[in-house]
């Protein structure tokens, strides 16, 4: 199969499949327990319909908007996923530049293959740097001056991960960073011979941002799972991110808000924005979708932040829903993902296509224009 035969996110889902090992799949489709969040996290959105208008004028189409200060392209943006090597040999690069070529933000993780300055100077497109608390707050601290000195334009703090949630399936295949042949991996890996010479003969995978600061994930393979309970702080409260805002003195999102009390702390605190996230159903299984809890939300501090979406989203409509109810923007992971495994930074920017093309063909069929026009008007639940 090809990417130009990749006509949704489930065609590049099954690209993705056939061309990297078992354990890096499932890592990257994967969620916790019986994944029934997961599943939720899209399914929400049909619940909601969209009600077109006819006789509009949709000759020209205009997806532009701004992002935590930034003109971009679009409303989507890409959130940060750990370990994108792993994927494919180019990783973070791929999709950072992908990036840049529809003029969209672009998020790195604390967690990423590739380095904060590399990426800082690799593309001219806005950045996001995603940190999360270590036991080590030197650690935190240090990557924020680093992200003042790389020049990226925006932080983001996840605070969904303080413990790992129980992903069933890297147990059952063995998944680990990087990744080593045990009896319950070896198979997926014999069968994808071209993603392991390509593995082979590419620089080796790392930790990029934390090369020298823990051998764990790096120089010593380990579940991703015992890296986040050994590393990150179990004991993160709202001061830390307090602290973490007014060390980084520019715009900052918290990720992995999903009640309406903390959307209330975050603007307390002085966050720029929030993303309504369940960490893509790969933390707390039976929580809502962040779709799901978007109008709540949005009823009580809309007027106040930034509200991004991010969970569940594989089509166009799925965007226009949530800026529908109140989101000023959607960041997407696993779909990128699929297209990075897929086909490296053609693929990224064939699955970022064909997002865009579904948008522009939506808002022609509901006889909108620009965002702005996309409201509450626009939408009915079933």
């Amino acid at each position: 199969m090809k990417l130009k035969n990749c006509h949704n996110i489930d065609d590049f889902r099954g690209m993705a499949k056939r061309r990297i090992p078992s354990p890096l799949f499932h890592y990257i489709d994967g969620g916790a327990d019986d994944e029934s969040t997961l599943a939720r996290n899209t399914k929400a959105f049909d619940d909601f319909d969209l009600i077109p208008n006819g006789l509009a004028d949709v000759a020209n189409i205009d997806l532009s908007t701004n992002i935590l200060g930034q003109k971009v392209n679009s409303p989507l943006f890409l959130a940060p996923t750990g370990m994108s090597r792993l994927f494919h040999h180019d990783g973070e690069r791929a999709a950072s530049r992908a990036a840049e070529k529809f003029g969209q933000y672009y998020s790195l993780s604390t967690l990423s293959s590739v380095s904060i300055e590399e990426i800082g100077g690799l593309t001219e497109s806005p950045k996001m740097f995603q940190i999360y608390i270590h036991k080590d707050r030197g650690l935190t601290n240090e990557l924020i001056e680093r992200c003042k000195k790389a020049n990226f334009n925006s932080l983001c703090l996840t605070v969904d991960t303080i413990v790992a949630g129980n992903r069933e399936r890297d147990l059952r295949t063995g998944m680990t960073m990087p990744p080593k042949f045990t009896p319950s991996s070896l198979l997926g890996f014999a069968m994808r011979p071209r993603w392991v010479y390509n593995y082979l003969t590419h620089e080796s995978f790392k930790l990029a941002n934390l090369e020298g600061k823990t051998e764990k994930g790096s120089k010593e393979a380990i579940p991703l799972v015992d890296y986040v309970n050994s590393q990150f702080d179990t004991n993160l409260c709202w001061d830390d991110a307090k602290k973490a805002i007014d060390e980084w003195g520019g715009p900052f999102a918290i990720k992995g808000i999903m009640s309406v009390e903390d959307a209330k702390r975050s603007v307390d605190i002085g966050a720029s924005a929030i993303m309504i996230s369940n960490h893509g159903g790969r933390q707390l299984d039976s929580s809502p979708a962040p779709f799901d809890l978007l109008s709540d939300i949005v009823e009580v501090v809309g007027d106040k932040i930034e509200i991004i979406c991010d969970g569940g989203i594989r089509r166009g409509t799925h965007i226009l829903k949530a800026l529908a109810l109140g989101a000023d923007a959607c960041s997407i992971g696993r779909p990128y993902l699929y297209g990075l495994a897929a086909g490296g930074q053609a693929g990224v920017e064939a699955v970022l296509a064909k997002f865009e093309s579904e948008l522009i063909r939506n808002m022609m069929l509901m006889g909108v224009n620009k965002l702005s026009q996309i409201d509450i008007s626009k939408i009915r639940k079933r």
